[in-house]
C-alpha cells in the first residue's frame, strides 16, 4: 500500500515538473526575442552609420573605389595617381575640401552622393557582376572608373544638374551672406574673381559645375582652353595641364 502510494505521488509529481519547466521555458523566450532584436537594432544602427563613411565605400568595393577614397581622406594624390603635395593643389580637389573645409562641418560621400535604393541596388549588382566600366589602372595601379558626367550624377534623384551643387544644404550663400538660388546669383557672386572672365558669366552658353569643379582631380579654369590670361586659382589647373595629368 505504501509503494502504491509512493508511485502515485510519483505520478502527479512528474507531469507538474514538465509543466514547471514548459512555463520556465516559456519565461525566457520574450528575453531572447528582446536580446535579439537589440542586437539586430545596434547592428543596423552600426551598419547605417558606417554605411555613410568613406571607409564603407573601399571596404565593399575595394575595386574600385580605393583611388576615390584616398583623395578624400589625405589627398596626397589625385584619382590618376599624380603626386599632391602642396596644400593647395589637394584643396583643389572637392572631395579632399568637403573633408578638409576651412569653415563649415565636414562633408561625408554620401552628402553629395545622396543614394537612392534603387541606384544602390543597381549598382551592387554591377559590381557583383564586374558589369561596370572602367577607365583602367592610374598610375599608382589602381583601377579607376571611367568618367561620368553630372548628369549621371542625379538621374536617379530626377534632379536638375545644378542642384548636385547649388542646392539649400550646401552652396546658397555667398561669402558676403547673398543668397545664391540660381546662376544669375552665381554669375553675381563672383564677378570680382576675374575681371575679364568671370568663370559663371555663360557668355558661351552654360556648363555643368563639373567642367570646372573636379572632385577627385585638381579643379580647372575651363575658360584657359580659349583665354589663356585667364585667372587660375591657386592649385588649380589650366585646361592644358590637366590634359596631361589625366593620362594613365
Amino acid at each position: 500500500m505504501a509503494e502504491e502510494t509512493k508511485t502515485d505521488v510519483a505520478a502527479t509529481e512528474e507531469p507538474a515538473k514538465d509543466a514547471k519547466q514548459a512555463k520556465q521555458g516559456k519565461k525566457k523566450w520574450p528575453i531572447v526575442v528582446g536580446v535579439v532584436a537589440v542586437v539586430l537594432v545596434a547592428a543596423g544602427a552600426g551598419f547605417f552609420v558606417w554605411h555613410e563613411q568613406p571607409s564603407f565605400c573601399n571596404a565593399i568595393c575595394h575595386t574600385p573605389m580605393d583611388a576615390y577614397v584616398e583623395t578624400y581622406i589625405d589627398g596626397s594624390h589625385d584619382k590618376y595617381g599624380n603626386e599632391l603635395a602642396d596644400e593647395a593643389d589637394k584643396m583643389a580637389m572637392m572631395a579632399y575640401s568637403h573633408a578638409n573645409p576651412e569653415n563649415g562641418e565636414t562633408t561625408n560621400c554620401l552628402g553629395c552622393h545622396v543614394p537612392t535604393m534603387g541606384e544602390q541596388i543597381t549598382e551592387g549588382m554591377h559590381w557583383v557582376t564586374g558589369n561596370y566600366e572602367v577607365a583602367g589602372d592610374n598610375k599608382l595601379g589602381q583601377t579607376i572608373l571611367a568618367d561620368r558626367e553630372l548628369s549621371d550624377l542625379v538621374e536617379a534623384r530626377g534632379i536638375a544638374e545644378d542642384e548636385f551643387c547649388l542646392n539649400s544644404g550646401c552652396h546658397h550663400v555667398a561669402e558676403d551672406g547673398t543668397e545664391i538660388t540660381n546662376r544669375a546669383d552665381l554669375e553675381a557672386a563672383t564677378a570680382s574673381l576675374d575681371k575679364e572672365y568671370n568663370p559663371h558669366k555663360a557668355q558661351h552658353g552654360e556648363y555643368a559645375c563639373s567642367q570646372c569643379h573636379k572632385a577627385h582631380s585638381q579643379s580647372v579654369n575651363y575658360c584657359t582652353q580659349c583665354h589663356s590670361s585667364a585667372v587660375v586659382p591657386d592649385g588649380w589647373l589650366s585646361t592644358s595641364q590637366a590634359k596631361k595629368l589625366a593620362s594613365l
